[in-house]
């Protein structure tokens, strides 16, 4: 398997707590990767530092052999929900795809076409709504996220907390729709989730976080759910 995402020797810290501590990771193309850990662990941390939203004190992360603290052309084949923070809350939802398929490119019918695969998981909630972005749910703000995320077919996918603020039969959907992904494409996801079920559900990979450190990275089998719900009930 050939490596897309390196990371190397990052650490990061707050005043005297460390946050990150990562020696050597790597993540290998069209591979479903999931990362859990418990709150504090470093994983919205480790995805900001993939994205270069913030900066760790030292090492590095190269994506497809680029640097992201040197470039921005890894952002052409990454696409990314960590929060609302990310969506333009003065828009309507479907102004915010209009302007992320121009990004892309995208005529109207390439973005109806790429959003169809969505529909069940919109739940009439999304198109044609007047409402503007701020003013949706949670959940229906983080289906907007996600679906936008995923509007430039990208090669690399990282998704934070993606089932939170969803109700079960919608993280069903997205659970299927991410499984429908990892079979049917080349992307590769990074997913961080507090729900063991649905990640050891698609992800080829886990990899336990805790206090900003590496602690497991397991292949899953029929028993890395067992071997989770082990560890965190310690």
């Amino acid at each position: 398997m050939e490596s897309i995402i390196s990371i190397s020797n990052i650490s990061k810290s707050y005043g005297k707590e460390k946050v990150l501590d990562i020696p050597s990771l790597d993540l290998m193309k069209s591979e479903s990767f999931g990362l859990v850990g418990n709150n504090g662990a470093g994983k919205t941390t480790l995805f900001r530092v993939l994205l270069d939203l913030i900066r760790p004190d030292q090492g590095s992360v190269t994506s497809k052999g680029l640097n992201v603290a040197e470039t921005e052309d890894w952002k052409l084949f990454t696409g990314s929900f960590l929060d609302e923070g990310f969506l333009i809350d003065y828009l309507t939802a479907d102004e915010y795809f209009n302007f992320i398929g121009k990004l892309f490119n995208l005529d109207k019918a390439e973005i109806k076409s790429r959003l169809s695969p969505f529909e069940e998981f919109f739940k009439g909630e999304i198109h044609g709504k007047k409402k503007y972005i701020r003013d949706l749910s949670k959940g229906n703000q983080k289906k907007v996220g996600i679906a936008g995320a995923l509007l430039g077919k990208p090669e690399i996918l990282m998704l934070d907390e993606p089932f939170a603020n969803l109700d079960p039969s919608t993280q069903y959907s997205l659970r299927d729709e991410l499984k429908r992904l990892d079979q049917e494409t080349d992307v590769t996801m990074l997913i961080s989730s507090h729900d063991l079920v649905h990640v050891t559900e698609f992800c080829q990979r886990i990899v336990i976080l805790d206090h900003g450190q590496v602690v497991k990275d397991l292949h899953t089998t029929s028993e890395t759910l067992k071997e989770l719900e082990a560890y965190f009930a310690r």
